[in-house]
């Protein structure tokens, strides 16, 4: 579940009521409890930090934390040869997010002379290294 829907699933509880029916819970309803309310609405609170809108384009599950099973698929998919623009839309994740992963588990798509330019191209144009 992504922390949005969370987001909108504890308001609802914390104004007492039911995010699936729409109903207002009874009076006696544990979620009517004053600390019950209190824990709701500060739980809100601490997510809205936390939620920032996606932008138009942004795959689904880019910066989502990645499965075992994801993880496998991933894998075997790389290892029959399916390319990084093909990974990235299958996995609803960047390209960039798909190469991080693939790293991550010793596999790349670049050769290591490609991958060791990259490194020093981005490294320089941030002005992260060497104080520039």
């Amino acid at each position: 579940m992504d922390e949005a829907r969370a987001q909108a699933l504890i308001a609802t509880l914390a104004n007492g009521v039911n995010p699936l029916t729409g109903e207002v819970f009874p009076a006696d309803s544990p979620y009517q409890a004053p600390d019950v309310v209190r824990a709701l609405y500060t739980a809100g609170r601490a997510l809205e930090g936390r939620v920032r809108p996606r932008r138009a384009g942004t795959p689904a599950n880019a910066g989502m934390p990645w499965t075992e099973d994801e993880d496998r698929r991933l894998i075997a998919q790389f290892d029959a040869g399916v390319t990084l623009a093909e990974l990235a839309q299958s996995h609803g994740r960047t390209p960039a997010g798909i190469q991080a992963r693939l790293e991550k588990h010793e596999r790349t798509a670049q050769s290591p002379a490609a991958r060791q330019s990259f490194r020093f191209s981005a490294g320089r144009s941030s002005g992260s290294r060497n104080g520039s």
